[in-house]
């Protein structure tokens, strides 16, 4: 069994998408416990959080730093209104977070679908506009925490930034 996740249509923490915040939250799937088909949770398992950057954005290493962070406090806020044991759990692992890099937005769709598919919390950045992209862009897709073979499963292809 994996987490347990919210249904993404229910309205997400509103301090996340006030106006002209650089944030938009990604919520969670279906509140029920989901049975994971790759491997089930062991509570000895390490954890980590990868962040996914798009590359044709042509973003700088300061946007692509800022960015990824918005995307880990994101996820982090999130969790601790739906999961606190997952973060602590995230916590004792040393919180590992691993950088990589796809295309496009395309494909930053199909790793965030594949990763709520198996019950992997995720969460979108999408930039207010005001530096190098244009407002709305979605930015950095962060996934996880989650154990490392269950988020490798989804983002072990990608090549690291």
């Amino acid at each position: 069994m994996w987490a347990p996740t919210r249904n993404s249509s229910q309205p997400s923490n509103k301090k996340l998408q006030k106006q002209g915040s650089a944030l938009l939250g990604k919520n969670f799937l279906s509140g029920k416990l989901r049975e994971l088909d790759l491997v089930s949770y062991n509570a000895d398992q390490d954890l980590k959080m990868v962040l996914v950057v798009r590359q044709d954005l042509k973003m700088k290493a300061g946007k692509i730093a800022s960015q990824c962070a918005h995307a880990a406090t994101g996820i982090y806020a999130e969790l601790m209104h739906s999961d606190r044991s997952l973060l602590r759990e995230w916590e004792d692992c040393g919180q590992p977070k691993i950088v990589v890099t796809c295309r496009n937005q395309q494909e930053m769709n199909k790793l965030r679908d594949a990763a709520e598919g198996i019950g992997l919390p995720t969460f979108v950045v999408a930039d207010a506009g005001r530096t190098q992209v244009s407002a709305g862009s979605k930015t950095v897709l962060a996934i996880g925490p989650g154990p490392k073979v269950v988020v490798d499963s989804v983002t072990g292809k990608l090549n690291l930034l």
